[in-house]
């Protein structure tokens, strides 16, 4: 049996006002040429389809038209899909009665049953081989408060659930496969990265122990960097099929193709090439100066859909109005997307401005005020003479 693992589309997302419908488009392609080329028997989708619990119609027409042709293309494909955290979770079920036509299962809500438990079998897919199950797969969808037994915390719960389900399929003697979208603990996040749902203090965060170590293989979704969990082998994140922030600029892209056979579990990645990469320039911010330095060597040419979305990091020691005309003037030219001008200030120095009480607050001058907030947030530098009279003659005429 061939699997492959993949998650994080965010389908719909917009990447700084530029529409990434091509390079979603662009990715779709080349999986159905994956899944013809390996001839793949299943494909899991693990979580974060969409971008928004709200996709639009657009992003709609995209994934169902990818699930009709790519069944249409393989007529003995497999195909399980759980929501993300990004997923409305039954919104992404509705479809379902159509949908397993196409042999396409999706698990987005956790059912319970009349006395309230959990439904345990809604969550196991068998998988199939030439009409026999020769698998079962683990579908849990992005877990939500009072989707998982009652335990001590989130991760305890979480496991838990884990380990009723395997419970279940342990004793048939087939392969098992488990499916989570969720942050594990040992895994790494992409440094200042926003588009990750993180918990601060890994109160989310769910130990690798909560998948036997019987299952052949995990396939998680959820954080966007391509890695195995706590050097287990076969606990993995596939990974997004693109940057989704600068801070993923250097993340590898692709999916992961599983064989389990006799012999047991062969796991080989698939790299996969983004139709448009991410930069930021320079490195660490710099001022104005070097900023427009590095600009200058960056390649000419038109702008096209290949072309790399940029963001400039820029230090502001002082006021600078035309910063953005200079920068956008410099890029005239250029075969990049400008997304982001991200102007950042010195580390902020200690005020040196201190008072205790009322009375010593109504001492100080408004103007010494503006000073020294002037000085704070310039990284010491003092206002200029002329935004200082300027300043003065405002005061002034306020009678303040």
């Amino acid at each position: 049996m061939k699997i492959l693992h993949t998650a994080d589309w965010h389908l719909g997302q917009t990447f700084y006002e530029y529409d990434r419908r091509e390079e979603h488009l662009h990715f779709l392609e080349w999986l159905k040429q994956q899944i013809r080329q390996h001839e793949i028997d299943v494909l899991l989708i693990a979580g974060d389809v969409f971008d928004s619990p709200n996709p639009s119609a657009e992003s709609q027409r995209m994934y169902y038209r990818f699930l009709r042709e790519v069944t249409s293309e393989n007529p003995s494909l497999q195909i399980i899909i759980i929501a993300g955290n990004h997923d409305s979770a039954a919104r992404l079920e509705a479809p379902n009665p159509l949908l397993e036509n196409m042999n396409v299962t999706v698990r987005g809500v956790v059912r319970r049953n009349a006395e309230g438990d959990i439904d345990l079998q809604h969550l196991i897919v068998p998988l199939y081989t030439e009409g026999e199950v020769t698998a079962y797969c683990l579908a849990v969808p992005y877990l939500r408060q009072g989707d998982y037994p009652s335990a001590e915390n989130y991760s305890k719960g979480v496991q838990l659930l884990y380990e009723q389900l395997f419970n279940e399929v342990k004793e048939k003697g087939l392969p098992v496969i488990a499916m989570g979208h969720l942050q594990a603990t040992g895994s790494e996040i992409s440094e200042d990265d926003r588009s990750e749902r993180t918990v601060i203090g890994g109160l989310e965060c769910v130990s690798p122990d909560a998948f036997d170590e019987a299952i052949a293989y995990t396939a998680l979704g959820h954080l966007h960097r391509s890695q195995r969990v706590s050097h287990r082998e076969n606990v993995r994140y596939s990974g997004t099929p693109m940057p989704m922030s600068f801070a993923e600029r250097n993340n590898a892209s692709g999916v992961v193709m599983i064989t389990i056979s006799a012999e047991g579990t062969g796991i080989e990645r698939l790299a996969f090439e983004p139709l448009a990469g991410v930069m930021s320039i320079p490195r660490q911010a710099r001022p104005l100066e070097e900023v427009l330095q590095a600009i200058g060597d960056l390649p000419d040419g038109d702008v096209t859909l290949r072309s790399p979305y940029l963001e400039i990091k820029i230090l502001m020691t002082e006021p600078e109005p035309s910063y953005k005309y200079k920068i956008e003037e410099a890029l005239k030219g250029k075969a990049v997307r400008l997304a982001r001008i991200a102007a950042m200030l010195p580390q902020k120095k200690a005020s040196g401005i201190v008072a205790t009480s009322y009375e010593e607050l109504q001492t100080i001058r408004p103007l010494d005020m503006a000073l020294d907030v002037f000085k704070r947030k310039y990284g010491g530098t003092e206002m200029p003479d002329t935004m200082k009279q300027l300043l003065e003659s405002v005061i002034k005429e306020a009678g303040v």
